[in-house]
């Protein structure tokens, strides 16, 4: 039956992926719902996270849990992107719209905090890819200027692996680092995971509030501009939208 929750989604796609790290378990326990809710779950992979509040997350808590954020504080707009270095939704929105996010960026309208999130992890070969590949953002976050940071970011989508399929080791993301310009430091700091403990913990923190606006349904790619969730399209209209808003 779990075979069935893991269909491909096309690369046009814009579909998002939901935590399943108790997927199979979840789906014998709403065996006894409706089969619209089950069809709903394998189709558009919706899976209800514990906390459903709902509403709006708590953008003081929001600044303080993202991955890396790029951008200046004064810039008029300011959002929150929820990813999955697994998802090959999120893979498609970065083709689609990267260059119009970072054009934003670049040009003083926009700064964007980036959640990197692990719930795919089970989707990957190793088991533990979404948060190895969050802990090596971290690292260069932490070391690297902007323009590499931004780079890294959109080398790891290039490189995304299948899924299910055989993922990249530490030393090969350290690799990508270097490709992009990162120090030596910042490529041991991949190697040997220094940051991977810590991006979890961020994801966690990020995954709650992100829960915290959308009624409990977590999914990747998310967008959320002042704590509320807004919608992406499948390419960069989303994007102008955003820099059009009153909101700042």
């Amino acid at each position: 039956m779990s075979n069935k929750k893991k269909q491909p989604v096309p690369k046009t796609s814009t579909s998002k992926y939901q935590p399943r790290k108790q997927s199979s378990t979840m789906t014998y326990v709403l065996g006894g719902l409706a089969v619209v809710l089950i069809a709903a779950v394998v189709i558009g992979g919706i899976v209800w996270n514990n906390s459903r509040s709902g509403g709006k997350a708590d953008t003081d808590v929001l600044a303080t849990t993202a991955t890396f954020t790029v951008g200046s504080a004064t810039a008029p707009h300011t959002i929150d992107m929820f990813e999955d270095f697994q998802c090959p939704a999120c893979r498609n929105l970065e083709q689609s719209s990267g260059a119009a996010v970072t054009d934003a960026v670049n040009s003083g309208q926009l700064q964007v905090r980036y959640h990197m999130l692990t719930f795919l992890n089970k989707q990957s070969g190793s088991g533990t890819y979404s948060s190895r590949a969050a802990g090596a953002m971290k690292c260069v976050a932490d070391g690297e200027s902007q323009d590499v940071q931004l780079a890294f970011h959109s080398k790891l989508f290039e490189v995304q692996p299948a899924e299910g399929g055989q993922d990249h080791d530490n030393a090969a993301l350290a690799g990508f680092a270097k490709d992009v310009g990162a120090s030596d430091a910042t490529q041991q700091c991949i190697t040997d995971g220094t940051q991977v403990r810590a991006a979890e913990d961020l994801a966690e923190q990020s995954q709650t509030e992100l829960a915290n606006a959308t009624g409990g349904r977590v999914g990747t790619p998310s967008v959320l501009q002042d704590g509320k969730q807004v919608a992406t399209t499948s390419g960069p209209q989303w994007v102008a939208d955003i820099l059009g808003s009153n909101n700042s």
